[in-house]
């Protein structure tokens, strides 16, 4: 799902673009960034000028989420709020398109139904005295748990749910180095991360949502839309997808 025009009277708002980038996989710099969310996240903010000081992700907008399914070559969806130069890609890393969102973000209104699209980083965090993992360690939720994590996050973004299609994804896999490297072979630890030659593997859980829903405050869908849903937007999640839905009547 790509974000599509939603017809209505144009109001004055923010501006954003969205980027489809087709990649392809013969390309070793693509090879490289499907195997690390990290990098591919360098690679997606090598789209925005240089020098954005502290946040840089946060103050360009920069959201994107890496689409694998069916059978054709994966595509990346990248959105921001400054205007992207696909030319600082390598070159041959992807067939990219780019799509100014500012129509979409004006026709939102309430009544409007749309089918959505987003990865979300769906998790609860262990207290102290949890006995199901370490303080503040994340735990992936599923099924209705999972369900129930996007509609309180739906609700608080404008929208009413009619259908949610959710099913987990595979976890985004960063690799990022240590600060002290010890050379010594690789280790297991309880949460899942591997350490080795100074890097350590950190897995990101990730459920995706699908489904049909009702803008009850456009504004706050917008807010959700330019700013993301949730935690680890640096590693492919948060970014929300809209479409036209079915008009009843």
């Amino acid at each position: 799902m790509t974000t599509a025009t939603l017809t209505s009277p144009p109001t004055s708002t923010e501006s954003a673009w969205l980027i489809r980038l087709r990649l392809n996989t013969a390309n070793r710099a693509v090879q490289r960034d499907l195997g690390n969310a990290a990098s591919l996240h360098r690679r997606v903010m090598t789209l925005m000028p240089d020098h954005l000081g502290d946040s840089p992700r946060s103050r360009a907008g920069v959201l994107f989420r890496l689409e694998t399914g069916g059978t054709g070559a994966p595509v990346l969806l990248a959105q921001t709020r400054m205007v992207p130069d696909t030319a600082r890609l390598p070159h041959g890393y992807a067939d990219t398109q780019t799509k100014d969102m500012q129509a979409l973000l004006a026709a939102l209104r309430p009544g409007l139904t749309v089918r959505y699209r987003l990865l979300g980083n769906a998790i609860r965090r262990c207290g102290r005295n949890s006995t199901e993992g370490r303080w503040k360690q994340a735990i992936p939720l599923r099924g209705e748990e999972a369900d129930h994590w996007w509609a309180e996050r739906a609700t608080t973004a404008g929208l009413i749910l009619h259908t949610i299609l959710s099913e987990p994804a595979e976890p985004l896999t960063a690799w990022h180095r240590l600060a002290d490297h010890d050379g010594k072979q690789p280790q297991q630890t309880k949460d899942g991360t591997k350490r080795n030659n100074g890097r350590v593997r950190v897995p990101h859980q990730a459920t995706r949502f699908e489904g049909t829903a009702t803008v009850r405050d456009a504004e706050a869908l917008r807010q959700a839309l330019l700013h993301g849903i949730g935690r680890s937007k640096s590693y492919g999640c948060g970014l929300l997808s809209l479409a036209p839905g079915h008009q009843e009547g």
